[in-house]
């Protein structure tokens, strides 16, 4: 399974309002309630906040990759928030976060989940990366330079379809 599968560009989202770690988590929840029948936005931020109390999901360079395990999650689910503000995350390095890389993975899902978090790591850790999404003008942009990211980071032989 590869990043770009589960990333739909609907769920790539330009210039999210941020404010505070705790309400760009709830707007992520709202958000794929919303567009996933199966799942509970209350159930998905508690679950979300309760991973981020573990240790700053923060990674550093302005990148954020909140992840947690859902019972009612069929199949992994990945998010992309690019927000309007940095906002504080606790992260490792201390520097606020704006970009912000959600990841649901079903609640057996153990290599799956380990699996899609390096990948989400690797596409991140690129400085190049992170320039070309944060210089993103729309939606659409956001999501094809993303895309084109996961792919380039993925080794070869790995992207089925």
């Amino acid at each position: 399974m590869t990043l770009d599968a589960i990333l739909p560009p609907e769920r790539t989202l330009f210039d999210v309002p941020g404010g505070s770690k705790k309400r760009v988590l709830e707007f992520f929840s709202t958000f794929i309630a919303q567009n996933t029948p199966s799942l509970d936005s209350q159930e998905v931020f508690s679950r979300l906040i309760g991973r981020e109390r573990l240790g700053s999901t923060g990674i550093g360079n302005g990148v954020a990759i909140p992840h947690a395990r859902n019972p009612h999650c069929k199949a992994p689910l990945a998010g992309f928030l690019k927000l309007a503000e940095p906002v504080d995350f606790d992260a490792i390095d201390g520097e606020p976060v704006d970009l912000v890389f959600v990841l649901l993975v079903p609640e057996e899902a153990d290599e799956a989940h380990l699996a899609l978090l390096g990948q989400v790591a690797g596409v991140m850790n690129d400085a190049d990366t992170r320039a070309r999404l944060r210089h993103s003008t729309s939606q659409r942009e956001l999501h094809e330079r993303l895309t084109e990211a996961i792919r380039r980071q993925a080794p070869a032989g790995s992207q089925g379809g």
